[in-house]
């Protein structure tokens, strides 16, 4: 009897001290952020409000570390996609909607996004962001000294239609034999049809200078809930690449067509360049680069980041936390390197190399740290100032970042993964910073 009872409180101290390494649940898979939209006018316009397609989420009221806000599903979203998008919240945390549990976030830090068609109904709604602050997690949250603010980022809900562009995704390379560039363009469609489904994707790349550099469009067909990659590739002047010195950035049009009706509009900004590391020296398109780092941090303002420029700074190391995706998109316009970095710091977590000690080396963390530099990455991927990524800090070493920096590798093979604290085991490349 002893014998089974020793047993059974194991098993009980095993399960609870593993709830805090708990991956996320039901979240959508990570993507650079979208803005869909009902016309080409308004995605043109999409950064600075809302429209019939996407709407902001307010009136937040809070009851302990619970928020709860109202939104509303017009008719015209029939028959479309509804998701909820949370930039980022102080801790983990649960979504309800009309009080139902539809996701749990693990990783407050990053954007999440969860598919709530089935959650929500024609008119009044209801969401509700409950924080959780799981206290295992602090051991790779070292950041946070104290007892966090409660605090929920901002939260959006949005419409796509079924067939939908879920990502795009950039990449840009030089030939050895020419001067110029080329990049590829990759748009991800998916489909939540039950039955195959037929859109006509449509593109426009448009130079800085505003020349039309590719233009065309496909067809695509897919199964029930299958999603499929578009590519395309443009020529690229060296000249209209995008560096800290010269942040030129093009603009990328998007609709998708089903049945003659246009379903939605995107549009944004990317900035084509290349990346890679050679001997522990970062090349820029081709050109070499040396990172001389303003003291700076991700809630730095854009007076703040001119001013580090002007003062010959030509990069920003963040730290591990959250970052709003502004940020980027500052550094993008300034002109600005950046070297992001995932929201992993294990000074907490001791630095034991037993599989029971620190959680880098722990079998049981490897999900989460796994879902955290991944998401982290995507959340950050398609901003050119991004030139390089700091998988974790201090966090010692072992399983859980071996599988992270190789998955990041998978995901991008060109762009530094660093891990500092590596001491000079294989899992970092070695990037130079003045």
């Amino acid at each position: 009897m002893r014998f089974l009872l020793a047993i059974l409180l194991f098993l009980a101290c095993g399960a609870g001290s593993a709830a805090g390494q708990l991956p996320s649940r039901t979240i959508q898979p990570s993507r650079g952020t979208l803005y869909p939209a009902p016309s080409a006018a308004l995605a043109a316009d999409s950064m600075r409000g809302d429209n019939a397609y996407m709407r902001s989420v307010g009136e937040w009221t809070q009851h302990d570390g619970a928020f709860t806000a109202p939104f509303t599903v017009p008719f015209a979203w029939a028959n479309r996609q509804v998701l909820l998008r949370i930039e980022s919240a102080s801790s983990d945390y649960d979504i309800l909607v009309n009080g139902r549990t539809v996701a749990y976030v693990a990783d407050g830090n990053t954007p999440a996004e969860v598919n709530v068609t089935r959650a929500v109904r024609e008119g009044r709604n209801e969401v509700t962001v409950s924080l959780r602050d799981t206290p295992a997690l602090r051991r790779i949250e070292s950041w946070k000294e104290g007892a966090a603010r409660p605090a929920v980022g901002a939260v959006t809900v949005l419409s796509q239609p079924t067939l939908h562009v879920r990502d795009v995704l950039t990449k840009t390379w030089r030939a050895a034999d020419e001067s110029d560039f080329t990049a590829e363009v990759a748009v991800v469609v998916k489909s939540e049809a039950l039955n195959p489904r037929t859109s006509r994707l449509w593109y426009e790349l448009l130079s800085p200078s505003g020349v039309v550099a590719a233009t065309g469009h496909r067809d695509v067909t897919l199964d029930m809930r299958r999603e499929d990659t578009v590519r395309f590739l443009a020529h690229l002047p060296a000249d209209s690449l995008w560096s800290a010195e010269h942040p030129h950035r093009y603009t990328l049009r998007l609709k998708t067509q089903h049945e003659g009706r246009y379903d939605e509009y995107t549009e944004f900004r990317p900035g084509f360049r290349s990346v890679t590391l050679r001997d522990g020296q970062l090349y820029v398109n081709e050109q070499p680069v040396t990172l001389r780092p303003a003291s700076l941090t991700g809630e730095a303002t854009a007076e703040q980041l001119a001013t580090a420029r002007e003062a010959g700074r030509n990069a920003v190391v963040l730290a591990p936390g959250s970052v709003p995706q502004a940020f980027y998109t500052m550094c993008d316009t300034i002109g600005l390197y950046v070297v992001a970095a995932a929201p992993v710091d294990g000074r907490n977590g001791g630095e034991s190399r037993r599989i029971d000690g620190a959680p880098a080396n722990d079998p049981a963390w490897k999900e989460a740290f796994a879902e955290r530099t991944q998401r982290s990455y995507h959340a950050v991927k398609r901003h050119p100032s991004v030139v390089a990524f700091i998988i974790a800090r201090n966090a010692a070493n072992g399983i859980c970042l071996y599988e992270s920096y190789l998955a990041l590798k998978r995901e991008d093979e060109t762009r530094p993964m660093v891990y500092p604290e590596a001491g000079g085991e294989w899992n970092s490349d070695r990037l130079r910073l003045e």
